[in-house]
């Protein structure tokens, strides 16, 4: 308890910086679960390959992620 009281000038900004990076993260993972986020990357996606900023291979991988995310998440809301 010492140490710890005589290191927190030095380690609280340090693990206040953690703190908010592991905020951070929690909600980037929370965002990417979202099925109507990975809907709306999906139309930019179309989007994008029509407007000729995408070649039919990089459209192709890609819609393949997204549609592999959603058909996750709707499998895992069948089984709940």
């Amino acid at each position: 308890m010492l140490l710890k009281l005589l290191l927190a000038p030095v380690l609280g900004p340090i693990e206040g910086v953690s703190w908010v990076a592991n905020k951070l993260l929690e909600q980037a993972d929370v965002s990417t679960n979202d099925l109507e986020n990975l809907q709306k990357q999906l139309l930019v996606l179309q989007l994008s390959l029509d407007m000729g900023e995408l070649t039919e291979e990089d459209f192709e991988a890609q819609e393949e992620a997204i549609l592999l995310a959603i058909q996750a998440i709707e499998d895992e809301e069948e089984e709940d």
